[in-house]
């Protein structure tokens, strides 16, 4: 079993000493226990407001924030975007971004996290979007690729992972890189606001 299969994916929730590697280059606050955790407290001793977009997620990185008590404090919503025309629609992704890069794409995920951020009046927001499988893969575009967007006043920037598994184990290692990505940058974020 390699370090990301020992989290505890079916609560979105790995304790900090079960984090991968990469991971713990983040510092975790105080009273952190997991991601979410560290994600809600992070944002609140910082004076950051976070919001989401999601895709092949369905809400499940809104619902593991808001898991956390207080969590209303730092988290101003988060939106699921399943289908192309929501995308464009609700987020206000371009339809050419759709029709030439596909929404799983680099492209695709920073216009839905700059949407997230515009649409909640957001310090940053973080987009999830992807091939949860077990179809839906293209030539170029497996299943379990899922693309991540994260976007502030300081940072636009956009990260694959392939993961491997079924749909449900794929949507919950997607929770854990976005909440991993979310502690990430609000570390690199300026001083509290």
């Amino acid at each position: 079993m390699n370090m990301v299969d020992k989290c505890r994916l079916e609560s979105f929730l790995p304790p900090v000493e079960s984090v991968p590697a990469e991971a713990r280059k983040c510092q975790f606050p105080p009273g952190a226990r997991d991601l979410s955790r560290a994600v809600m407290i992070e944002a609140r001793s910082r004076g950051i407001r976070i919001c989401c977009a999601e895709s092949c997620t369905g809400g499940l990185l809104a619902g593991a924030i808001t898991g956390n008590a207080g969590s209303s404090n730092v988290f101003t919503g988060g939106v699921v975007c399943y289908s192309n025309e929501s995308k464009i629609t609700i987020l206000k992704v371009p339809g050419e971004i759709i029709e030439r890069y596909g929404a799983v794409s680099e492209e695709c995920a920073l216009a839905m996290a700059r949407g997230a951020k515009d649409l909640f009046g957001s310090d940053i927001a973080c987009s999830i979007t992807g091939i949860a499988g077990p179809g839906g893969a293209t030539p170029g575009k497996p299943v379990g690729l899922v693309w991540f967007g994260v976007v502030s006043s300081e940072e636009s920037s956009a990260f694959p992972r392939q993961f491997q598994g079924g749909r449900g184990k794929v949507r919950r290692m997607a929770v854990v890189s976005a909440l991993e990505a979310l502690l990430r940058s609000m570390g690199r974020m300026g001083n509290e606001r």
